[in-house]
């Protein structure tokens, strides 16, 4: 069944991946992301095969710009009823050195940002008496991680937010999970690695117990999964889909 499904963070990595995979599904697809040119052309590789895909310059992190998005997308698609939420940052830093100024953006952009976006599709997927909601978060919340007090905490952060939204919509036939990722090879993975942050991709992926980096698929086919009628019974769950990195 088509449904309309919004994906945040939508012109890269794993968002970019779950939005090829909604297209796929037969969904209507809207992509948030903060790259304006990104956004565009992610827009215009999933409209090439005929699907109807909106592309909207979003920063989850401005309130008001959030709003005005998914007012364009219930005005251009109709109302929402799939909702990832992929859009994040990360940053590698020690703790005692981390800036106020680091630590607020963190939580405004992964933590906050995902709240926003949640609340603001809520009164939808309440009017239909249906909904679904898939965060991402992090197996950094889980295990903890060297230099990322910030992040960690973020994703922390989601992991509770996921919990408590299941509770509180399930009557409501709302579904709310989250993956936490570990291992992903992504632009931003890349980034890091070139930044020197971490070893690398093709370093670490070998001691994954599968052997192998995660790939933007791999998390988007969990997301398909949950966000389909298959994952009805399935609510404030971790679903963790990192390869066995964590256990």
């Amino acid at each position: 069944m088509s449904r309309i499904a919004v994906v945040t963070g939508g012109a890269s990595g794993i968002g970019l991946g779950v939005a090829r995979q909604f297209v796929e599904d037969g969904h209507k697809v809207a992509i948030f992301d903060r790259d304006g040119a990104a956004t565009e052309a992610a827009a215009k590789e999933l409209r090439s095969g005929g699907a109807t895909v909106l592309g909207l310059e979003v920063d989850v992190a401005d309130r008001p710009a959030v709003v005005a998005a998914f007012a364009q997308v219930r005005s251009e698609l109709g109302p929402v009823e799939i909702l990832v939420t992929s859009a994040g940052i990360e940053r590698f830093t020690p703790t005692i050195e981390i800036s106020d100024e680091e630590w607020d953006q963190m939580i405004a952009i992964n933590l906050t940002g995902t709240f926003v976006c949640a609340k603001a599709v809520i009164p939808d997927m309440m009017s239909a008496g249906w909904g679904r909601i898939v965060t991402i978060s992090s197996q950094s919340a889980q295990s903890g991680a060297p230099n990322m007090a910030h992040y960690a905490s973020s994703k922390g952060g989601v992991i509770a937010l996921t919990k408590s939204l299941a509770v509180d919509l399930a009557r409501s036939g709302i579904t709310v999970n989250t993956i936490p990722p570990s291992l992903v090879d992504t632009p931003m993975a890349r980034r890091a690695e070139a930044d020197g942050d971490f070893p690398g991709v093709d370093v670490i992926g070998p001691m994954v117990p599968l052997g192998r980096a995660g790939t933007p698929a791999d998390i988007a086919a969990a997301c398909s999964f949950l966000c389909g009628e298959s994952g009805s019974y399935i609510t404030g769950q971790l679903i963790g889909v990192n390869g066995g990195m964590y256990m």
